[in-house]
């Protein structure tokens, strides 16, 4: 894939209003590259990893994304990760600068796998990515997830996919 290109995302499929419904095609077992991929970084609290505010940053977020016309809804993307059971660090991406937000910039090589079923698997995905990694050469740095869907919406469409992004480096 080209650097800082992620894989298609049909957003017309939304009979939630919500999130739109994900189709994993195209985003299991992929390679992005990054290289100075734009990013904003939002926070959340949580409680042993159960996001206590997501409900009120995401939404913030994504105006503030949406005014600053910085959203590519056919590439949409947010990075996941819990660096404590306290608090989650979400990275959306976006094509450019937005207004009074953090905004992050990665680099690097990333391995991609969708999985299907609840949240509270993340641990188990974790490790299995971190196995693949392994079974490429590489060394798994550190694991985001794609939650594609709200567990509302995740309901309504009986699946619930998440997508494992993983940070790799060539072992030595």
């Amino acid at each position: 894939m080209e650097i800082n290109a992620t894989p298609y995302y049909d957003s017309s499929d939304n009979p939630t209003h919500c999130c739109p419904r994900f189709n994993p095609e195209g985003w299991d077992n992929q390679q992005l590259h990054f290289r100075d991929k734009l990013f904003v970084k939002a926070v959340t609290r949580g409680l042993f990893h159960i996001p206590l505010n997501m409900g009120s940053v995401f939404p913030s977020t994504f105006d503030a994304i949406e005014q600053a016309r910085a959203q590519d809804m056919d590439h949409m993307l947010v990075l996941s990760y819990d660096p404590s059971p306290w608090k989650a660090e979400h990275y959306f991406a976006v094509t450019g600068e937005v207004p009074e937000q953090e905004m992050v910039r990665l680099t690097g090589d990333y391995l991609t796998k969708v999985f299907e079923g609840p949240y509270r698997n993340a641990p188990k995905w974790e490790k299995q990515m971190q196995a693949i990694a392994h079974e490429q050469g590489k060394q798994a740095l550190k694991t985001y997830f794609f939650y594609t869907t709200c567990p509302k919406c995740a309901r309504v469409y009986g699946k619930n996919y998440l997508v494992a992004v993983t940070q790799t480096t060539t072992r030595s």
